[in-house]
């Protein structure tokens, strides 16, 4: 069997020196469910059309090379969602632009002349929130007369970055391209190059046609989504894709594991059942990499959060480097610092990028982010502990932080690092409703929570590497 382009850079690492192994499929389809939260998808998302993609490559004979490389390219397809929301956002009027790309799905965006009632009425729920009836048609006609030009900005930013994300995971060009042609229709009507027919990639066109099959399916139900399936055959989807899909479908082979109704646990395990053979346990290095490219996706969701990742295990880095941290604690503390805010792809642009101050419900959609990281980390057996350090990074000593209330007792030496790194990456950085702070003013804010809220230790050894 010929290598897949991925063990280029995973290496089989001899057993007696492996710890807590980890799979490169284990850790993408964990990960997975962070993208379902930037899509406003309904959570295993990525795996259920991982499934689904699979069983179609399947039924047209797929090599095993071919295979490998759809079936990242399933559990990755919405990698590059993060980069349009912040400007999606600004297209409708500061509305919810997760409700939008989940509701949008629904739609067929092609017929622009001919917008169906529950067209507008998602429209009218999310445009312009805050303007009055006058100001929100008036959004809504703006939108009407430049959905064109929207959706191929939208999805030229998404694809592009979607394709870049996997050839710096080293996925090959295979892969890459599958992602960035996701949006492509069979009838040349699809973005970003409106290729047609099969001047589309054949797996681009199995990524659409497994993404349809769970949207529809999860939504509304599995004969539904045939039924829309049949009626794009030749429109958007290749109409092979879509008799193979119809004859799975009638055979009872389609659906298991992958409706919404189905234990995650089941689907997830289907899944991994699934991964390429070629797939070795990943590298220190390898994991290292994945945990830079996921910090990529939840900086590029705002312009205000950008390389806001980095910057805290930048900083968390100087603090355990003072403290003496070496190691599988220093290992934890870059990792969770990368990921401390996976969770937070949940929240939409319109409260990150809030100029004002945020409504009681608002906050609680924030305060609800480290939870959703701890939970998606979670899902990765070997990342156990970081989950847990990651998802403290809002808790405070005296016990007054987010989500769960822990007190000093309850906070390693690595969760209290992260949390200082946190507050002072968000102080000497832009906010919609402030300039980032001078080094020395960011150190006397930060001084005020000393020792109560936050270790002194950690702070001392911040202070002493930024100054």
């Amino acid at each position: 069997m010929a290598t897949h382009p991925a063990a280029t850079w995973i290496r089989e690492t001899p057993a007696s020196n492996r710890k807590r192994n980890i799979s490169l499929a284990e850790i993408l389809s964990a990960l997975s469910f962070a993208l379902d939260l930037t899509e406003g998808a309904v959570p295993g998302h990525a795996l259920r059309s991982c499934l689904l993609g699979m069983r179609l490559a399947t039924e047209l004979g797929f090599a095993p090379d071919q295979l490998a490389d759809l079936y990242y390219a399933l559990l990755l397809k919405d990698v590059g969602c993060s980069s349009n929301a912040g400007r999606l956002c600004q297209i409708i009027g500061g509305g919810d632009e997760r409700r939008v790309k989940a509701g949008v799905k629904l739609e067929d965006w092609t017929k622009p002349g001919q917008p169906r009632l529950s067209t507008l009425r998602l429209l009218w729920n999310t445009v312009s929130p805050d303007a009055g009836p006058i100001g929100r048609t008036a959004g809504i006609l703006r939108i009407g007369l430049t959905q064109h030009r929207n959706n191929e900005e939208m999805i030229a930013l998404r694809c592009d970055r979607g394709a870049h994300i996997l050839r710096k995971l080293g996925l090959g060009e295979i892969a890459a391209e599958a992602v960035r042609g996701l949006d492509e229709h069979w009838d040349g009507s699809g973005y970003p190059e409106r290729r047609i027919g099969s001047a589309i990639p054949i797996e681009s066109r199995i990524l659409a046609v497994a993404q349809h099959l769970d949207v529809f399916a999860t939504e509304q139900d599995a004969a539904k989504a045939i039924e829309v399936l049949r009626d794009r055959s030749g429109r958007w989807f290749d109409p092979e894709l879509v008799r193979i899909a119809e004859g799975l479908h009638r055979d009872g082979t389609l659906w298991w594991a992958a409706l919404s109704d189905s234990p995650e646990s089941r689907t997830r395990d289907a899944v991994l059942d699934l991964a390429p053979d070629s797939v070795a346990d990943l590298e220190a290095s390898d994991i290292d990499l994945i945990c830079e490219a996921f910090a990529d996706v939840v900086d590029a969701k705002s312009s205000f959060t950008y390389r806001h990742s980095l910057g805290v295990t930048n900083a968390a880095g100087k603090i355990a480097t003072e403290l003496g941290l070496t190691g599988q604690k220093r290992t934890l503390v870059h990792r969770a610092a990368l990921l401390h805010d996976i969770g937070k792809l949940r929240v939409p642009n319109s409260i990150l990028d809030k100029p004002g101050k945020l409504d009681p419900e608002e906050w609680r959609v924030v305060q609800e982010h480290p939870r959703l990281t701890r939970e998606i980390l979670s899902r990765i057996g070997p990342f156990e502990e970081l989950a847990v350090i990651a998802g403290a990074h809002h808790e405070k000593l005296d016990g007054s932080g987010y989500p769960n209330g822990h007190a000093a007792a309850q906070l390693s030496l690595e969760a209290r690092i992260i949390a200082v790194a946190d507050v002072y990456g968000a102080l000497t950085e832009d906010r919609p409703y402030r300039p980032g702070m001078a080094i020395e003013q960011a150190l006397q804010v930060i001084a005020r929570d000393i020792p109560h809220k936050l270790d002194a230790d950690c702070y001392e050894a911040l202070a002493k590497s930024v100054l």
